[in-house]
């Protein structure tokens, strides 16, 4: 059976009358529950503590009874541990780990990965992908779920697939400008590398037959977008997902681009408070929990992502009945404390790129001075900005000083280094440098 041939009708539920959601949602709850209750000893001894089984959860509420699930335990039960079938039914396993510690390991059989395929065909179309469109697959492949995710999902949209990975980004350009690439996938850092590269290479981006691009795997804010739209002539589009859940396709914008439309038929969503665990009703910001609801070989039940934003309940201009969430700009764990004011290097961005003569390279310091945490932002400027006389380059540190203290809420040191100073990756953006002593 082909990939066009599974689940054709799937789009469909991204229109589905509450009533009729609400009932698959609970029913494929449910049947999550029993599964992981049945299969996955951490979550059955948790349920057991609390004295619940499989039966008590009656209606959607009933899934607050359940306990959270997080990152840390796929690390104590690394490898295998959270699976729900055996290994002779695992048909993938993908991976991610941070730069330390072993990786966490997540598993699909056979019915996961055309699950899979389906949603992400279901966020191209969101996107307004088509058949006709030549797809550009510049996340890395490999154990990263971004780039066979995206590719399945295209090939499944019946879309000319380009397999090109992550890197050797005068290839990419070559290739997206023979090729007449109509999409491309990578994380919006690279990208607005390769909108770089381009300019060394005498390519404009915006002179290509190029018209959309799906970008995720890191936060990214509206000032980013806007840069990336204008610096290249297309429309750009916020994806979600994460190894834990399924890996790319949780969720998407649509062309109206407020919010991004999660596919709650397959990834019951929820908003916490993040120190309580306390559920918030929809429009407040908090921690997104997600359990997924048609997932067999590694179910989730109320993972925590550490992901900040609120569900927009509010009907969406496209039709799709769905509710989004508001794009994520920031994590809780990627906050960090300076002189006792919480900060998020979202927030940092959003100053910079409200400044002209600023590029979108920068990176944040932190270090440890006379044993108290600081922080310096190092930003590259523009070509025509580092031809400048000092005075003007002195008024663009003030400005950008100025963006960031009234953000933020605290006089932070800005730094301009000179145009192609700051490492670029190929893959997600290092922002943080954390060299505080411990």
């Amino acid at each position: 059976m082909s990939f066009m041939e599974i689940n054709d009708d799937l789009s469909s539920h991204d229109y589905m009358k509450t009533d009729y959601l609400h009932s698959l949602q609970l029913a494929r709850l449910q049947k999550t529950v029993r599964r992981a209750f049945d299969h996955v000893k951490l979550f059955r001894s948790r349920m057991e503590e609390r004295g619940i089984s499989p039966e008590d959860i009656r209606s959607l509420e009933d899934i607050r009874k359940l306990p959270f699930s997080m990152k840390a335990d796929l690390r104590d039960t690394y490898p295998y541990g959270l699976f729900a079938c055996p290994l002779s039914e695992i048909v993938r396993l993908h991976g991610s780990s941070g730069t330390t510690g072993k990786p966490i390991v997540v598993a699909y059989n056979r019915h996961d990965i055309q699950m899979w395929a389906a949603v992400v065909r279901r966020a191209f179309a969101c996107a307004g992908m088509t058949s006709r469109d030549l797809v550009q697959i510049a996340y890395g492949y490999g154990l990263f779920t971004g780039g066979l995710g995206a590719h399945y999902g295209a090939e499944a949209l019946g879309a000319t697939v380009i397999p090109i990975s992550g890197g050797n980004t005068a290839r990419q350009l070559m290739l997206m400008r023979d090729f007449g690439t109509t999409a491309i996938c990578c994380t919006p850092s690279y990208f607005n590398f390769m909108i770089e590269q381009g300019r060394s290479m005498g390519i404009d981006i915006r002179d290509l037959p190029l018209r959309t691009g799906v970008f995720g795997a890191e936060p990214w804010t509206q000032e980013m977008r806007r840069h990336i739209e204008e610096n290249a002539g297309i429309q750009a589009f916020d994806i979600y997902g994460l190894s834990e859940i399924i890996g790319p396709g949780v969720a998407i914008e649509c062309p109206e681009h407020h919010g991004l439309h999660i596919f709650e038929d397959l990834f019951y969503p929820e908003i916490i408070n993040p120190e309580t665990g306390e559920v918030l009703p929809d429009g407040e910001f908090g921690e997104l929990v997600l359990t997924t609801l048609d997932k067999e070989a590694m179910p989730m039940i109320r993972y925590r992502t550490r992901d900040l934003t609120r569900i927009i309940s509010e009907p969406c201009a496209c039709g799709r009945t769905l509710r989004r969430i508001d794009r994520i700009g920031s994590r809780s764990d990627d906050m960090f404390i300076i002189r006792g004011v919480n900060v998020f290097p979202s927030q940092i961005e959003t100053a910079l790129l409200s400044v002209e003569g600023t590029s979108p390279n920068y990176q944040i310091i932190l270090y440890t001075e006379r044993g108290m945490d600081n922080v310096e932002v190092d930003v590259e400027i523009t070509e025509a900005m580092f031809s400048d006389e000092v005075g003007g380059l002195e008024k663009l540190q003030s400005k950008l000083t100025r963006a960031v203290e009234n953000l933020v809420g605290i006089r932070i040191a800005v730094k301009l280094v000179a145009p192609h100073t700051i490492v670029r990756s190929e893959g997600k953006a290092r922002r943080v440098i954390d060299r505080r002593e411990r």
